[in-house]
């Protein structure tokens, strides 16, 4: 999980290094997980406050996402988890749907005003975060199957964990791209 530093490395796609699942999760490292899935509405509107459209439409790195498309992204992935977690949390070891995220990002919605996907993230990320602070050790340890994971169940502990990256990741190639463009 990001543990609020950068790592040094000028891979464009990796700006806060890439996921990795702690062994062991402490009820302060999940308490802040939390925290950091709790603050991605707002850090993510901090990130773009002010850009203008062509600025949107700026690819975070070459053959990357526009920042448009990050957050779009954003409100199509965080919403996935959030209904995956829902069903972890009321079935016994579900296989939850995977989606194409690629082919989800050249659908004709992603050239919508981003404040679409950031009203969606203010409203989810609200009942997302009160659910979450309201399970019970025991509920983190809940497995679900992904597709995309076969042979290896995931649990609630991996969804806080992983969400709580990819916010700090997707936020970070709009901060880095502002960085490097001097916006």
């Amino acid at each position: 999980m990001y543990k609020g530093r950068m790592p040094a490395t000028l891979d464009l796609r990796y700006p806060v290094g890439q996921f990795e699942m702690p062994a062991t999760v402490t009820p302060e490292m999940r308490s802040h997980a939390i925290d950091i899935i709790a603050a991605l509405p707002a850090r993510l509107r901090e990130a773009v406050a002010g850009l203008t459209d062509p600025q949107l439409d700026t690819p975070y790195r070459p053959g990357g996402w526009t920042v448009r498309q990050v957050v779009h992204h954003l409100a199509d992935s965080h919403m996935n988890s959030y209904s995956r977690m829902k069903v972890a949390q009321t079935e016994r070891s579900p296989t939850i749907m995977p989606y194409d995220e690629k082919a989800w990002a050249e659908l004709p919605d992603m050239r919508l005003p981003i404040a679409a996907s950031l009203g969606i993230l203010d409203g989810l990320h609200d009942r997302w975060v009160v659910l979450l602070r309201a399970l019970q050790p025991a509920d983190y340890a809940r497995e679900f199957l992904h597709p995309e994971y076969p042979g290896a169940p995931r649990t609630i502990e991996w969804v806080v964990q992983h969400y709580a990256w990819h916010s700090q990741h997707h936020v970070g190639h709009v901060t880095s791209l502002r960085q490097r463009e001097g916006w």
